[in-house]
């Protein structure tokens, strides 16, 4: 025994005196990276002007046959400049020019090359995976644990997403990530007992701000979640067994050589870099062709304010006829099409849309066997024979897209699912929605028919609580510094009902203003927005505001963050072509008053500015800007502005 106990002790010795050590630089050189392999155990570390970012956390995958957490030694580091110019009319930022300082770290075990560490390091973002190799004869693995982890500076605080138990909810369709955010808590908590779902904002004291999450996930690994290990230390967890109804996995299975999804800390001193960080979509590659030149834009449903008895012939296309009043694409058929308004009916509705320069899209139940929810089509889209005969009928029909409903958690028998409809739908030039679901992970450029998901706590809660609409404006002046700044986020918003209902006399009542609506209509970003809008407010809302919903776009090519804080205000600025949107909500009791600078405007430049009184009546004004290119805004609770 104490022979062993000494060559143990020797081991851990020799391991310790031969640590390698290895740092790295952004282009600019302001994030450092420190990466080590002390005792057999690899972590690294984070600094931005000098500020820890990270301090030292672990790093390494368990898999069934070989725990790559322990016994490793870092043997070479390949390092080199990396630099992307891709464009992508489907984001934040239709051009972006990446570059990068690749680093590749080689880990041995046991005297073979175990496993790569692939580091990515811009000038405001880090990104990683790793990549596993075969083991003499062994081919395949499950990876059983990460042990990636986060761990945060002393003082920090955290704007957080609670991961929910699964099977609970609306017909046991949790999780899916549509819980509220908790906002500048303390680190150390594990939310409802689950961890987080992605993204994830931190607050590091004064220092700054760091945004986790993860892209490039597809039908061969898991979703993840961040688990509360101890204190400001989060690590990576995988799905919770009893999501699914319990079937499959809550553990990868691949194929190896293999390379796991990317893991990115997004890195700011303000929260300018957290809002326009491209990175989730800078680290990946389409996974294949585009089968047609998609076209993008706005549309209407009628299911938000009138539910599920407006899916009836008579009401689509009377919204077929609001949206062609409106200079809109599409009109958002939902639930119960199939039973309500019936194939051979929705044809002639495709066509009589057509001549009105409106198409549709069909909303469908993603379900198996994963849930109760009940609502139809279902059956349909987790069979590939059955999808691909609907989606056939649908291209036949001259159906523009689906939205697909009622997922079922991160497993990768899930993920395979949303890979495997976007795949089909391509073949037949169908954009995708997804509804009830996962955070998208870079799927606008990996897939190119992809269009956008909810993952939030989107408008159909509105409809359903009157607290959904008290929180609005808390809740709206958060998903673009989280939820939002990571992909494109289905929200269904800017309502100009008083009511949700469809006599617009009952029902729950909206507290933001109609300002509010205009500007959310610029910050929340999806190339495809179906609005809250109803046709009886073509002569019951404004004529400014139905003007501006009329002309809004949906696709943008460059955003600046302006000023705001997570869950109290935001203002941010949105380029389509020459033309600028500045907007902006408020969530606090006291009414916002600042003094912007807009250098997107010329000097003097006249500006029409929407906005709010204090009793939240809005109107429309021309307002010219001084030499200074400033100008100074007030934007009462639950109100808004949007400057033009």
């Amino acid at each position: 025994m104490k022979k062993v106990l000494i060559t143990c002790l020797l081991a851990g010795s020799f391991l310790a005196l031969n640590a390698t050590e290895k740092h790295f630089n952004s282009p600019d050189g302001k994030i450092d990276i420190v990466v080590n392999d002390h005792g057999g155990k690899v972590t690294y570390q984070i600094t931005h002007e000098g500020v820890t970012v990270l301090n030292a956390s672990p790093l390494g995958l368990k898999l069934n046959f070989d725990d790559l957490t322990e016994g490793l030694s870092m043997k070479t580091c390949e390092e080199k400049r990396i630099t992307d110019d891709y464009t992508l009319n489907t984001i934040k930022q239709r051009h972006v020019v990446y570059e990068a300082t690749e680093a590749v770290c080689q880990f041995e075990k046991d005297g073979r090359r175990a496993m790569d560490i692939v580091f990515r390091i811009s000038n405001r973002d880090v990104a990683f995976r790793y990549v596993v190799y075969p083991k003499k004869d062994t081919r395949v693995a499950v990876v059983e644990k990460e042990a990636s982890g986060f761990s945060l500076p002393e003082g920090t605080t955290t704007f957080l997403c609670p991961q929910s138990k699964p099977m609970g909810g609306f017909a046991r369709t949790s999780p899916s990530y549509e819980t509220p955010y908790t906002l500048d808590e303390p680190v150390g908590k594990n939310g409802w007992g689950e961890g987080y779902t992605f993204p994830c904002l931190f607050k590091t004291g004064n220092q700054g701000w760091v945004l986790i999450s993860e892209t490039g996930t597809d039908g061969s690994y898991v979703g993840c979640r961040l688990l509360n290990e101890q204190g400001g230390l989060y690590k990576i967890g995988f799905p919770q067994q009893g999501e699914m109804n319990g079937i499959g996995s809550t553990t990868p299975a691949i194929a190896l050589p293999a390379a796991t999804p990317w893991r990115t800390i997004t890195i700011g001193t303000t929260l300018k870099e957290i809002v326009e960080t491209t990175v989730p979509w800078d680290v990946v590659q389409p996974k294949y062709a585009t089968s047609k030149d998609y076209t993008y834009g706005k549309g209407s449903w009628s299911w938000i304010i009138k539910m599920d008895p407006s899916c009836n012939f008579d009401e689509q296309k009377n919204y077929i006829d609001f949206s062609a009043a409106m200079g809109y694409r599409s009109v958002l058929v939902d639930a119960l099409w199939d039973v309500q308004i019936g194939y051979d009916k929705i044809a002639e509705l495709a066509r009589y849309g057509k001549q009105k320069g409106v198409g549709l899209f069909l909303w469908y139940n993603s379900n198996g066997s994963w849930n109760d929810a009940p609502q139809s089509p279902i059956g349909k889209m987790n069979n590939a024979r059955i999808r691909r005969e609907e989606m056939r009928w649908m291209q036949q029909t001259g159906i523009l897209g689906i939205k697909v409903d009622f997922f079922a958690g991160d497993k990768q028998a899930t993920m395979q699912l949303y890979e495997d409809i976007l795949a089909d739908a391509n073949d037949f030039g169908l954009q995708v929605i997804f509804h009830g679901c996962t955070l998208p992970r870079g799927w606008e450029r990996m897939y190119p028919n992809y269009v956008a998901s909810e993952a939030v706590l989107a408008s159909e809660n509105l409809h359903f609580g009157q607290g959904a609409c008290d929180a609005e404006a808390r809740n709206g002046c958060t998903h673009p510094f989280i939820r939002n700044t990571v992909g494109s986020m289905d929200f269904g918003g800017s309502a100009l009902n008083k009511r949700y209902s469809a006599d617009n006399q009952h029902g729950t009542v909206r507290k933001t203003s109609d300002v509010y609506a205009l500007a959310t209509a610029v910050l929340f970003q999806s190339s495809v927005q179906h609005f809250a809008l109803a046709p009886n407010n073509l002569t019951d809302a404004p004529d400014w505001a139905i003007d501006f919903m009329k002309k809004v776009p949906t696709l943008w090519d460059e955003v600046r963050f302006i000023d705001g804080y997570p869950g109290k205000y935001i203002i941010l600025a949105r380029r389509s072509g020459d033309q600028w949107y500045v907007a902006g909500i408020n969530a606090e009791a006291q009414p916002l008053k600042t003094t912007v600078t807009l250098p997107m405007f010329e000097q003097n430049k006249m500006l029409t500015i929407y906005s709010d009184d204090a009793s939240l009546n809005g109107s429309i004004k021309s307002v010219k800007q001084n030499k200074k290119q400033q100008i100074t805004i007030t934007i009462p609770q639950n109100g808004g502005v949007v400057i033009l």
